[in-house]
């Protein structure tokens, strides 16, 4: 497997996070976590630099974060409001925040950054043990979708310009559900690679790591503005609830 570590993410993407990763859903996101999380203390697990964080606290929401980046809550820090919310360095599986939290999220496919189910089942467990009763948990990762793979391997261009281009290639490892991907970029003579390990897990394998960890679905949507889940939604957004 490519070597990854909590800190290598940050590494590598922190100086150009915000510019490249920004998924199109922030808005709504930020005010469905809002609207569910209500006057609950919140943990953010992967916080980053802050493009959850720092809307929600913006809107009175008491917030925390764990990252495994030190570069990665530097840019948080740098930015306004940012040095007002706790956070804390170290890998978000542990959860090493003591809280009592109400509410916990970890959102844009981050689960599975997180590269064996001994960890994802981890990273459920800690924060069960962290959750208030009744409290809840919610996450959003994309659905598996291989069917771009051919003997187990892909090659997906990204962007084709006049005097660039980037591609993804991945690797699928379909005992252990491991994506290996590197994204190349070619610009001005220079090539920069950008790897990317994933675990990914199944919306049923990912309730299951909750049962074990004593957490219920209480609701899942095929999107942030509450879409049906159906057998063609690419995404899932899924709350996992603790029994009062």
């Amino acid at each position: 497997m490519i070597e990854f570590t909590a800190a290598t993410f940050g590494e590598l993407y922190a100086d150009e996070y915000d510019d490249l990763h920004d998924p199109g859903t922030t808005e709504e996101s930020v005010a469905l976590i809002g609207e569910l999380a209500g006057s609950e203390t919140m943990l953010e697990l992967a916080i980053g630099t802050g493009r959850m964080a720092l809307p929600l606290a913006a809107k009175g929401h008491q917030i925390s974060g764990i990252d495994g980046s030190a570069e990665m809550l530097d840019k948080l820090k740098a930015k306004p409001g940012g040095s007002q919310i706790p956070t804390l360095l170290g890998d978000f599986a542990d959860v090493g925040l003591p809280g009592p939290f109400g509410f916990v999220f970890l959102v844009f496919n981050t689960l599975f950054n997180l590269t064996s189910q001994a960890d994802q089942i981890r990273c459920f467990e800690n924060v069960a043990a962290r959750l208030v009763p009744g409290g809840r948990f919610l996450i959003e990762t994309f659905v598996p979708d291989l069917t771009g793979f051919e003997n187990h391997q892909r090659v997906r261009p990204l962007h084709v310009g006049g005097h660039s281009v980037a591609f993804e290639i991945a690797r699928h490892d379909p005992v252990r559900q491991v994506l290996e991907m590197q994204r190349v970029r070619i610009k001005g003579g220079s090539t920069t690679l950008h790897p990317l390990p994933m675990r990914y897990a199944w919306p049923a394998e990912i309730d299951l790591m909750a049962q074990l960890a004593g957490l219920d679905l209480d609701s899942r949507w095929g999107g942030w503005q509450r879409e049906p889940f159906t057998a063609n939604s690419e995404m899932h957004v899924s709350v996992y609830r603790k029994p009062a």
